[in-house]
């Protein structure tokens, strides 16, 4: 089979070295290098790296929708789509090239979190399962037929970049079944469920402002959900302190800290007054420097006592 692999970022990798290990023949379509970090380096994509490593031919396009991108697609000739995580629309366009269609890996259990962040958005709202479908591609947003899904319990303490390493293999794992079962005739296409369906935004750097009036929980969840980007911060003084890992805690506050109030020492840690109890922050940042465990931190700025905005 001739399949055309649409990707971007690392989520997407693991999806093309299964697909690269099997007998199929690849294309890949990916998004244009990007200046990346202080010096502004110009970077390829995670994808595009990969498949140069493999040897694979690589197409990359600022708009796929664009009658050169669609030229493209057409030369190779593909039988199917393999998109994961690809970053652009397809146009009716493109979607009507391959005799067999599309297939997307998409990072939640829809119709659960369609949309830009459905892994963040997992985390964020407490979700004690995670997990990965393949559905059908259609111009409408992540609203195509749920092929097959797999879940996968969510660790109270994971943080988003660490849940999306996990998916990114069980989606691997999950496109070469679903093609699999492609290939046997033995795909049974599910409709979502509209009803059921639930939406998720493209993160902003705004995103990982905490609420200190919200209970500690959904902080917790906050910061998990936006580790390792946007981050999670609050502000100490006119300064933003980002706050990278938590736990939850039974120690005590003292009675007379306000709400987002810091406590503790260098030797039972750092810790956040919430609303409903404390939270541990076990990982933490100040503005130009390192990222440090709470105890060492206070080794070098002493912020108990102090009040976060």
């Amino acid at each position: 089979m001739r399949i055309a692999f649409f990707g971007t970022p690392k989520f997407a990798v693991p999806t093309l070295r299964a697909l690269a290990a099997t007998d199929h023949t690849l294309a890949v379509f990916t998004q244009p290098d990007r200046p990346v970090g202080r010096k502004a380096v110009l970077t390829p994509p995670p994808v595009k790296a990969t498949a140069l490593e493999l040897g694979l031919p690589v197409y990359q396009f600022e708009k796929i929708r664009s009658p050169e991108g669609c030229d493209a697609i057409r030369a190779f000739s593909p039988d199917l789509y393999a998109v994961v995580a690809f970053g652009q629309l397809f146009s009716e366009e493109n979607l009507s090239i391959p005799p067999l269609g599309a297939i997307n890996v998409h990072g939640s259990l829809l119709p659960l979190y369609r949309g830009a962040s459905p892994m963040q958005q997992t985390v964020i709202d407490g979700q004690k399962m995670a997990g990965v479908s393949t559905m059908k591609l259609v111009k409408r947003m992540d609203a195509g037929d749920v092929l097959l899904r797999a879940e996968t319990p969510l660790g109270e303490n994971e943080t988003y970049g660490e849940l999306s390493v996990r998916l990114a293999d069980l989606g691997a794992e999950l496109f070469l079944k679903t093609l699999d079962a492609l290939e046997r005739g033995e795909l049974h296409p599910e409709p979502q469920n509209e009803e059921e369906a639930t939406y998720c935004k493209m993160l902003t750097r705004d995103s990982g402002k905490i609420d200190l009036a919200a209970p500690r929980l959904v902080v917790h969840n906050l910061i998990r959900g936006t580790n390792p980007w946007p981050g999670a911060y609050a502000l100490l003084g006119e300064e933003k302190l980002k706050l990278w890992r938590t736990e939850l805690s039974d120690a005590e506050p003292p009675t007379d800290l306000p709400i987002g109030g810091l406590f503790g020492d260098q030797k039972r840690g750092l810790f956040l007054r919430c609303t409903d109890g404390a939270l541990e922050i076990t990982e933490l940042q100040a503005p130009g420097g390192k990222k440090l465990d709470g105890k060492s931190f206070l080794r070098g700025k002493n912020i108990a006592g102090s009040v976060l905005s």
